[in-house]
């Protein structure tokens, strides 16, 4: 072979070679699996240990500290980031509504990887509101997969190494009146999604790899909202819910817990039949229910939020308002932030921005302090020795995970902060109004 000719095909081979590499390495893994639901691996807001020591605890967003990288996204969302390997994956929407969006972004360098059209809408309802916007449900992610969710306009699996659609459903629907909210989950073959519109309230299963409806359980709660020509008043308003469930196993059955309008319930996980419910008198629900042991710890939701404390065995069956209600904490509860439980205590933030340490025991008080200004949306996330808030102000307080009261640190960020955070390899990523940030350890 002449000499051009050789250097010409080394020339292509080495470019090939380039190319593969280019292409191959921009192909971000999708595990491990760091976040993948909106309240991390284990559903509860708590941190993995193994990150706890990596974690930052002072940054400025304005002075650049602590901050690995800021990237700009377009839209709304309080959706929180899901992450997988490398991508770090959340909804967005037009402020109308009539465009909905999915986000890859690359965590190593911030880049955009994905920003996907998934759903167009012609007639998105009115949120009638000015803290939801259309993109507030939260993905949920598996090493092969990725649910996204966006109430009744639609539901999807995509393949998280291409972003590519596996199936969809718009076919699930409600008059969410006030935008939708409830995260779906995953729990072996099911994806649950919860819907508690002004028109019907229910809650469904689908098989979360071909998308078919499994089960499908509606409410049972008498709402007592009924006018003298027996319609809802105020159009079904007081019906309305964002929750996203738990699941606990009592006894030897996984039950769903679920709470909504006027009522929280006890669903059988593999088939949906109601087995409990317990009243109560607000509305809004959107903290998801914790547990430990045979005990689970309910918020009702809005303004007035109660903080109940239910045991749950064999003999919780009917209504169990009377019955299995250990306590019920009647005042400074969070209304829409859900509560982290750690070293033996409930730690919540309500929306004036006061924090709270409750005891597990007796629902009581240990401490309550003024944290930040602002309303809390976002749920804290947690180590064993630290709680992260942050406040729609886009304040962000560290606090020692104690019965005593200790700031370690205050940050800050230079919009509001709606979505959770969340942690991968040491950073905590939180979305702002306008950017997703990377912060970490200095």
């Amino acid at each position: 072979m002449p000499v051009n000719a050789l250097s010409s095909f080394r020339f292509a081979a080495l470019l090939l070679t380039v190319g593969y590499t280019s292409i191959h390495a921009a192909t971000p893994a999708v595990t491990p699996l760091f976040w993948p639901d909106r309240q991390g691996p284990t559903k509860d807001c708590l941190i993995p240990e193994s990150e706890a020591a990596k974690l930052p605890l002072e940054w400025d967003e304005a002075s650049g500290k602590g901050i690995a990288w800021s990237t700009p996204i377009e839209d709304e969302g309080h959706s929180t980031p899901v992450i997988g390997g490398d991508l770090i994956w959340f909804t967005s929407a037009s402020k109308d509504g009539h465009k909905m969006f999915l986000y890859a972004i690359n965590r190593q360098d911030g880049k955009i990887v994905h920003h996907k059209l998934l759903f167009q809408n012609e007639a998105p309802e009115e949120l009638g509101n000015p803290i939801n916007n259309y993109a507030a449900p939260s993905c949920v992610l598996e090493e092969d997969a990725l649910y996204v969710h966006f109430g009744t306009y639609g539901t999807a699996r995509l393949d998280p190494k291409t972003g590519e659609v596996v199936w969809q459903r718009r076919d699930i629907n409600v008059r969410h009146f006030r935008g939708p909210g409830s995260s779906p989950i995953i729990y072996d073959n099911l994806l649950i999604l919860t819907f508690d519109g002004i028109d019907k309230q229910f809650v469904t299963a689908l098989d979360k790899t071909t998308g078919k409806t499994l089960w499908t359980t509606n409410r049972t709660t008498d709402y007592g909202d009924l006018d003298k020509e027996g319609k809802p008043t105020r159009d079904g308003d007081l019906r309305k819910a964002y929750g996203t469930p738990s699941v606990m196993k009592v006894g030897n059955t996984l039950q769903l817990l679920s709470v909504g309008s006027r009522a929280a319930f006890g669903y059988d996980l593999n088939t949906g039949k109601e087995l409990w419910t317990i009243r109560h008198k607000e509305f809004n629900a959107s903290a998801r229910p914790l547990s430990v042991g045979n005990i689970a710890y309910i918020n009702t939701g809005s303004e007035r939020a109660h903080l109940m404390a239910v045991k749950l065995d064999d003999t919780a069956k009917g209504d169990i308002t009377e019955s299995h209600v250990l306590w019920d904490r009647e005042k400074r509860n969070a209304t829409l932030s859900t509560p982290v439980m750690v070293n033996g205590h409930i730690f919540q933030a309500t929306g004036a921005g006061v924090g709270v340490c409750v005891n597990l025991q007796d629902g009581a008080d240990i401490w309550s302090e003024r944290i930040s200004p602002g309303k809390f949306v976002a749920a804290p996330i947690a180590t064993k020795e630290r709680i992260y808030f942050v406040s729609d102000t886009g304040d962000a307080t560290v606090i020692a995970a104690s019965p005593e009261f200790k700031v370690l640190a205050r940050n800050k960020f230079n919009e509001p902060v709606t979505a959770s955070p969340a942690v991968a390899d040491g950073a905590i990523f939180f979305r702002t109004k306008t950017h997703l940030v990377k912060v970490v350890k200095q």
